[in-house]
């Protein structure tokens, strides 16, 4: 990795207490089936657009599911507005409820999420209104961010709390450090059969996944982030936070080893949904606090790349 990590402060950063009190311009959009929302901040001619990728499960434009509410792409569309930079955030497949124009649930492959992407970079390159079209992924959304910018041409490349690993691989991870030996056990081997492009009937006790959905799932237990982001020459950021309990500094590693071109940014006291906690206990309630301010270092080094891109 070519320099130091960098790891953000507020003495650092000085701007970062800048509030995010620009009004966007926000209008409704559908680009196919896929729903969206265009923020653009007033009064700038043809600005950088990000598109904000959400992360696992049907996670709708806000960055909000069904159990968990902590409105991450939300709050950093607001934040980046005030930084004169227009986003562009977009509903999940499945996000409250699967359309038919999707196709049977049990059809999805991961690569739908990757075309849905690439539609919308296209639609963005299209109307003519932004100087450059940059991806930022949030978790599995940074996987979905890596395959895009290998499917369609983009300014830059933003990956937050991504993980470097196959999702299966992740997924055993995260439950081996809370479920009980002869639990974990047979759920690890019904991944790694999935992963196989088996059937797992019946899926032991703690490991939801109907049969009929297992190709599906399989399709994104399988992606290898490591491969394609090797060969993404756009300009990259990628991101990861010291109390992130989902995403390991492991993969923060490898992914900034993977691109040694991308700068690196770390930092100490953020959490996987991109705000800063204290503890365990505050890091579990910030899933469902959709007031709390994201990471003020996070915000500064996003806009600042993006902005630094449209300079280019």
């Amino acid at each position: 990795m070519r320099g130091p990590t960098i790891v953000l402060t507020l003495a650092v950063i000085g701007l970062s207490g800048m509030a995010a009190n620009v009004s966007a311009d926000e209008k409704k959009i559908s680009v196919g089936a896929v729903d969206a929302v265009l923020s653009v901040p007033p009064d700038v001619e043809r600005p950088p657009v990000a598109l904000l990728i959400a992360g696992s499960g049907t996670t709708d434009r806000d960055g909000n599911g069904p159990q968990i509410k902590p409105a991450t792409l939300k709050k950093l569309a607001e934040q980046l507005a005030a930084r004169k930079i227009a986003t562009l955030r977009y509903d999940k497949r499945g996000a409250g409820g699967w359309k038919p124009e999707f196709g049977r649930p049990e059809d999805f492959r991961f690569k739908d999420y990757v075309d849905d992407a690439a539609a919308l970079v296209n639609y963005l390159r299209g109307s003519g209104k932004f100087s450059r079209v940059v991806l930022a992924g949030h978790s599995e959304g940074g996987l979905v961010a890596i395959l895009t910018a290998r499917r369609v041409p983009v300014d830059g490349l933003v990956l937050l709390a991504t993980a470097a690993r196959r999702q299966g691989d992740l997924l055993k991870a995260q439950l081996e450090k809370t479920l009980a030996p002869d639990m974990f056990k047979p759920i690890a081997k019904a991944i790694d059969d999935i992963m196989s492009g088996q059937t797992v009937d019946p899926p032991p006790t703690g490991l939801s996944i109907p049969p009929a959905m297992q190709p599906g799932i399989a399709s994104a237990f399988t992606e290898d982030p490591i491969v394609p982001l090797k060969s993404i020459s756009a300009p990259t950021l990628i991101a990861g936070g010291g109390r992130d309990r989902q995403v390991a500094r492991l993969d923060f590693i490898a992914l900034t080893t993977a691109a040694p071109a991308a700068k690196p940014l770390w930092l100490a006291d953020m959490n996987h949904v991109l705000v800063d906690v204290a503890d365990d206990a505050d890091d579990m309630a910030s899933y469902n606090q959709p007031e709390r301010a994201l990471d003020p270092g996070l915000i500064e080094a996003v806009a600042a790349f993006i902005l630094a891109s449209d300079a280019r």
